[in-house]
């Protein structure tokens, strides 16, 4: 059987840092929390017995259902797609609304393969504004992966909602890894398009409180950023590692490479 991984390309995705993690899990817990999932690699990679996924994007959050629950109808529907310009802007115009779960589902699914860079991004009005993205043999129906997805995913909880939720039922021995819009480097390289709000220094003070909170209450708590001074300043007195991810979405090859990024723990084994 395939070895679970995300099933869609998401902005800020861990799966290049997993190796770099490894050591920085905990080496015991009872249950893997995530209140921000986006693609789910830490989700994947550990494969818990038990977990509990969480995300404000509500659409992402059913075609997590979806997987889980109707891995095969969604696959027969991903099959009509086709990797073509009007069809493309054809699907991307529907009104999900009108849609069926599976569908919507489909959707998404054949949006952020064949979009351009495989990013998901909405408007202020909430609506997938992504342009065609020309690839030449995208790889719309991964029947095997999404299969291996929908196993792993057996075993969590799916919930939508603010990350601020995890309040209400973290316990003593679970581990929670949070993953938030990043703090930007600059006034320019802000990214904060996976819903139609956004991710101000005002949300990354509130999620510090939500993660003091949580080392009060005695879970363990694992926390990705960028390092900038303010992320050190309201995390100050906690662990911190640094890890180093390639920077890839830039229009210029000689931008691209190697940025240091922060992990902030509150637990050391």
């Amino acid at each position: 059987m395939s070895a679970a991984r995300p099933f869609l390309k998401w902005a800020g995705g861990k799966g290049q840092l997993l190796e770099q993690f490894k050591p920085l899990f905990p080496k015991q817990y009872e249950r893997y929390i995530e209140p921000m999932v986006g693609g789910g690699a830490v989700f994947f990679f550990l494969q818990p017995e038990k977990a509990i996924l969480m995300d404000l994007n509500a659409e992402l959050m059913e075609v997590y259902r979806v997987v889980r629950d109707n891995v095969e109808e969604l696959i027969a529907d991903l099959e009509k797609h086709k990797n073509e310009k009007d069809y493309y802007y054809a699907i991307r115009n529907l009104d999900p609304g009108k849609l069926t779960p599976v569908e919507r589902a489909s959707r998404l699914i054949y949006l952020n393969k064949t979009c351009y860079n495989g990013l998901y991004r909405v408007n202020r009005k909430n609506k997938f504004n992504v342009p065609f993205g020309r690839y030449k043999n995208p790889d719309i129906v991964n029947a095997q992966g999404l299969r291996a997805a929908s196993r792993a995913l057996k075993k969590a909880e799916l919930l939508t909602g603010d990350f601020s939720l995890v309040l209400e039922f973290a316990r003593p021995g679970d581990f929670i890894y949070f993953d938030p819009p990043y703090q930007p480097l600059s006034a320019t390289s802000s990214f904060t398009g996976y819903t139609p709000g956004s991710f101000d220094e005002g949300e990354q003070k509130r999620l510090a409180g939500v993660f003091k909170e949580l080392t009060r209450i005695g879970s363990k708590v694992m926390l990705s950023n960028s390092d900038t001074p303010f992320v050190r300043e309201i995390y100050q007195g906690f662990r911190v590692q640094t890890v180093y991810a390639k920077r890839a979405i830039n229009s210029r090859p000689d931008r691209r490479g190697s940025i240091k990024e922060l992990v902030i723990l509150n637990y050391t084994d």
